[in-house]
C-alpha cells in the first residue's frame, strides 16, 4: 500500500458539484470523504451505520427529530446508526465523513440525490 499525503483544499478544489460525497481513502473497511453541501438534503437515516460529520469550512446543520446541532468549522458530530437526520449547509461547507464502505448518503432513502458509484479522487 502506498503512503501518501492528502491536501483536503486540492481536493475541494477540484470539484464543484454538491452533496455529491468523494472517496479520498480508505480505512479499517471505512471510507474517508469529502463533500460540498449548499442549502437542504433530506431527511434520512441508515439503519447500520454510524456517521461523522467534520465541517472544514462554513457551517452546517444536523436537524433530528427534536433538536438541530450547528456545526462550525473546525467541529465534528457523530450521528449513531438508526437516528433519522437531515444535513444543511449554511451557505456553502466543505465537509470532511468518516462512515463504512456500505454507507449510502441518502440512507434508507433512494431518490435523484442518491449516489451510489462515488469518485475516488
Amino acid at each position: 500500500m502506498e503512503i501518501k499525503k492528502v491536501n483536503l483544499q486540492q481536493k475541494f478544489d477540484s470539484f464543484s458539484e454538491f452533496w455529491n460525497p468523494k472517496i479520498l481513502g480508505e480505512l479499517n473497511g471505512q471510507h474517508v470523504k469529502i463533500a460540498k453541501f449548499k442549502d437542504e438534503f433530506i431527511m434520512h437515516q441508515h439503519d447500520d451505520e454510524d456517521e461523522l460529520f467534520l465541517v472544514i469550512e462554513g457551517k452546517i446543520k444536523i436537524e433530528l427529530e427534536k433538536e438541530t446541532h450547528e456545526v462550525n468549522a473546525g467541529e465534528f458530530i457523530i450521528v449513531p446508526k438508526g437516528t433519522p437526520h437531515k444535513p444543511s449547509a449554511v451557505g456553502v461547507a466543505k465537509v470532511l465523513m468518516f462512515e463504512p464502505k456500505s454507507t449510502l448518503n441518502t440512507g434508507n432513502t433512494e431518490n435523484e440525490l442518491t449516489v451510489k458509484d462515488l469518485d475516488i479522487i
